[in-house]
């Protein structure tokens, strides 16, 4: 057989097996799908936890203390200029009317640039009217009235300011409510709360 022949068919033998490798690897096969291959995790044996976390870079803080929510405030001495911390009181039997009485002093206040430290209320006082029967000695209950009091607390008040203030205040009291300026006290801070002679008694119990 012819030399040149050979090589011809060699040559024509290769490339026909290139091609047809080219072919196979440009065609997925059936048992590995290119789906497949995405969802799956290629690297099983490689830890991924605390991969994206960032909260270990940043420095740890102290955790903050809980402020108690019933801590006095420092009462604020007069001096010759101006008045300590004073207690501007309002009672009535109207709770609408002692409300709105107490806000408007309040924005009067702040009008006149007096610092007003907290406005609050004082719990509910209970009266019981009783009356005694014509013939008899029993006594039944004719009303309860309920005495409600707001309490708008300022601090370094002008002297000078003072009698136009109360002026002003007097001027525009409505019926029924009654008003007072005292200095505040501790007596005045205990006030707010309502007594527990129960728990209180239990809490003594626990400690002795």
């Amino acid at each position: 057989m012819n030399p040149v022949f050979r090589r011809l068919q060699v040559s024509v033998t290769q490339q026909a097996l290139n091609q047809v490798l080219t072919l196979c690897r440009a065609t997925p096969s059936i048992r590995h799908p290119v789906c497949a291959s995405v969802n799956e995790r290629q690297y099983r044996s490689m830890p991924t936890h605390g991969i994206g976390k960032w909260r270990h870079f940043l420095q740890r803080q102290a955790p903050k203390k809980k402020k108690d929510k019933h801590q006095m405030k420092k009462i604020i001495a007069p001096t010759d200029t101006a008045y300590g911390t004073l207690n501007v009181k309002v009672s009535g039997y109207d709770m609408t009317v002692v409300e709105h009485y107490s806000q408007y002093i309040h924005n009067f206040c702040n009008r006149l640039g007096i610092k007003v430290s907290e406005c609050y209320a004082l719990p509910t006082k209970s009266t019981e009217v009783l009356l005694m029967q014509e013939q008899g000695t029993k006594m039944y209950v004719d009303a309860i009235l309920k005495t409600h009091e707001r309490v708008v607390q300022l601090s370094a008040l002008n002297a000078a300011m003072c009698p136009v203030f109360m002026d002003v205040l007097l001027k525009h009291q409505p019926e029924g409510v009654q008003l007072s300026v005292t200095e505040h006290t501790e007596a005045d801070f205990q006030a707010r709360f309502k007594a527990r002679p129960e728990m209180e008694g239990l809490i003594a119990q626990i400690k002795y």
